[in-house]
């Protein structure tokens, strides 16, 4: 049999069905499993979005070793989807009633790992895009975490503290039973910060009469792990920086845009403060914020305070900052001049003609942040303009590397310093990099990160999808 071909399922008809044929060159093997994935879940776009960057990405080790193609189907069925109702009730005493999701994608490097995000856009497309991602970037931070995402159409904006506690106590009372230390540990993501995890763990202690560590996120006092709040914004610079080193494009001095003004974002801009960066812009639903001389840490905490702590907008910042400037209702692509984008928002921010924006501006390297926030068509542009891109399963896998040091000084009883946690993190990052460059390398396109980022993060679930009995 050709290295090009092998025995695979092609050609549907309207009902989608599919026969089988053989020694079809791979490039249609590709292809008519995506159409097979498509025809399962033709309405899970987010889903199918991110089942196509990872597909088509791995063309060069398909060519290779053809036999990777059915494995990746396997993966890309999750291994158990919860679908729930959580009912609440209001402070005018009225019962609302919301959607909850759990799906448990992988569980074969660890127990399902990977956040809960409270937001009116999620339902199971978002969720499984979400947790196919996970997938990946837990093989790649090298510890031992299988994937999985979960979460609400609960939109917590405009709710009171005790309407946001009665919502995840209910929540957890119709999760609690699907998750576990060594089962699946949930964890934050949009709209899931410390006040959520706090009441999640509560109620799951309450309910199962036991103190582990089935949660991250979680505060000092009672197993939370120090650098967890800025892990994710952390690690995408020191993967940004690892990569500048590499090319001789120092982030010192560097213009860099960021989107979002959230967790991710925030401290994005305050590492790349730390080393020397000019960071300029941040972000949310109402527009976006520039600064021309770069964010400084005094207006940094101005924002963290406005963000944080009254739940204000972005352009709220601006009557403490005049020299500043509010863009209404647009994204922070098109100034002029930058080296880097560290996307931090949500999925899809970046489409096709931003991606021309930042080719056009100077841009060099894109740093996701956020969970899949480039379109394919503008991942189409990158490489076409030779902008490099940092895929989100490399470069935010901080935040999740964090979860999992957490998830070890769990179980130990005990917890490590600032210094240990950062260092860790540090070498984490690193080594995500190194695998990345050299997988890369290894099938044909060195330097190409995403692609590389694909590759070393499936061959590892891949493989021990294969020894553990094709499971």
């Amino acid at each position: 049999m050709s290295p090009q071909s092998c025995d695979v399922v092609v050609n549907s008809d309207e009902t989608g069905r599919f026969s089988w044929a053989k020694s079809v060159p791979i490039e249609e093997q590709i292809e008519s499993l995506y159409k097979k994935v498509e025809v399962r879940d033709p309405d899970q776009k987010e889903f199918l979005q991110a089942f196509s960057e990872v597909l088509h990405s791995l063309t060069p080790l398909f060519k290779a070793e053809p036999k990777y193609l059915a494995v990746l189907e396997t993966i890309a069925e999750p291994e158990r989807i919860i679908v729930f109702r959580v009912p609440w009730l209001d402070d005018r005493g009225h019962q609302r009633v919301n959607r909850g999701f759990r799906v448990q994608f992988s569980s074969t490097l660890g127990p399902y790992k990977g956040g809960l995000r409270f937001h009116p856009t999620v339902n199971l497309g978002v969720i499984k895009f979400l947790g196919f991602e996970q997938i990946f970037k837990n093989s790649l931070t090298g510890l031992p975490m299988g994937g999985g995402k979960g979460g609400s159409d609960f939109d917590p904006k405009g709710k009171s503290d005790n309407e946001i506690l009665r919502f995840c106590q209910s929540f957890m009372t119709s999760l609690y039973r699907h998750i576990g230390a060594d089962t699946d540990v949930p964890a934050g993501d949009i709209n899931v910060g410390g006040r959520e995890i706090g009441y999640l763990f509560g109620q799951y202690k309450r309910l199962m009469n036991q103190f582990e560590g089935v949660l991250t996120g979680k505060a000092l006092n009672w197993g939370g792990s120090l650098i967890r709040p800025e892990a994710t914004g952390y690690g995408a610079v020191y993967f940004a920086q690892n990569w500048s080193e590499d090319n001789n494009v120092p982030l010192k001095g560097a213009r860099c845009l960021i989107s979002g003004s959230g967790n991710v974002a925030q401290y994005t801009i305050e590492k790349l403060i730390h080393l020397g960066a000019v960071p300029l812009t941040m972000s949310d639903s109402s527009g976006y914020v520039y600064e021309p001389e770069g964010f400084t840490p005094e207006k940094l905490e101005k924002m963290m305070e406005i963000k944080n702590v009254r739940r204000g907008r972005v352009s709220d910042y601006c009557a403490a900052f005049p020299s500043s400037k509010f863009f209404t209702g647009k994204r922070p692509w098109d100034i002029q001049n930058v080296k880097y984008a560290f996307p931090s928002a949500t999925q899809n921010e970046i489409d096709a003609s931003d991606a021309r924006m930042l080719a056009k501006n100077g841009c060099l390297c894109v740093v996701e942040g956020a969970n899949m926030p480039s379109t394919n068509e503008a991942i189409d542009v990158y490489k076409q303009s030779g902008i490099i891109l940092c895929p989100a399963k490399a470069a935010n896998a901080g935040g999740v590397a964090v979860s999992g040091l957490e998830m070890a000084q769990n179980s130990m009883r005990t917890a490590w310093t600032r210094e240990e946690v950062d260092e860790k993190l540090k070498n984490i990052i690193k080594s995500i990099y190194e695998n990345c460059k050299e997988a890369a390398a290894k099938y044909g396109h060195p330097g190409d990160i995403q692609m590389g980022a694909n590759i070393a993060g499936f061959l590892k679930v891949a493989d021990s999808v294969i020894e553990q009995g094709c499971v």
